[in-house]
């Protein structure tokens, strides 16, 4: 595995930090590049086309910056993604009952739908919100590890393939490919115990 700079994972806190320069225009693009991804899931999941979708992120992720820069988040008061969450529900909420005014065969229940988020609405963020600092994740560490090290380990731990296949396959010893799965498995679980965000990594 390649050497990391200190500076390559920070945490949440790090980068919550950073969003407080609001002249930080690299942090801020890169919050809102990855955040939009599991905004837009989301909405599509809570019945949205994914052209309102992409307009729900873009209001969620415009309010946001605006309530963060007025100081409403509080850390001690919860998660950055169940505060993000709030913002989006509000906002999926208000592009149903816009779509119900437009659309009139659109559901009718779009435009009383109940302004407290439910359970499976919290578990379906929760989902997309996960999804997105594993794929992350894993991109961080592909990009830190050798490409075939990295090969083997997919090969190995998602395809399930054999040690000994995965060796003949990459041309490599069954030890290095034991061994890549090993490294790589080991990178995950120490940003999971230090609650290192890679979502966040910088670039």
């Amino acid at each position: 595995m390649n050497a990391t700079n200190a500076t390559d994972w920070v945490t949440t806190s790090t980068v919550l930090d950073r969003l407080h320069d609001f002249g930080n225009r690299q942090t801020w693009d890169h919050f809102a590049a990855v955040m939009r991804r599991p905004i837009v899931l989301f909405a599509c999941r809570m019945g949205l086309a994914r052209s309102d979708a992409d307009d729900v992120a873009q209001e969620t992720l415009l309010r946001f910056a605006t309530k963060f820069r007025g100081g409403q988040y509080e850390r001690s008061k919860g998660r950055l993604s169940k505060w993000l969450f709030g913002i989006a529900f509000h906002e999926v909420l208000h592009a149903r009952r816009k779509i119900a005014r437009r659309e009139p065969q659109w559901s009718a229940d779009a435009a009383a739908e109940s302004l407290v988020p439910d359970r499976r609405a919290a578990d379906d963020w929760e989902r997309e919100w996960k999804l997105t600092l594993l794929r992350q994740c894993f991109e961080r560490i592909r990009r830190e590890t050798e490409p075939v090290a990295f090969r083997a380990f997919e090969r190995v731990v998602r395809d399930g393939c054999a040690a000994a296949d995965v060796a003949a396959e990459l041309g490599i010893s069954v030890k290095a490919v034991y061994n890549a799965k090993h490294r790589v498995l080991r990178r995950v679980r120490e940003a999971g115990r230090l609650e290192y965000k890679c979502v966040f990594a910088a670039r």
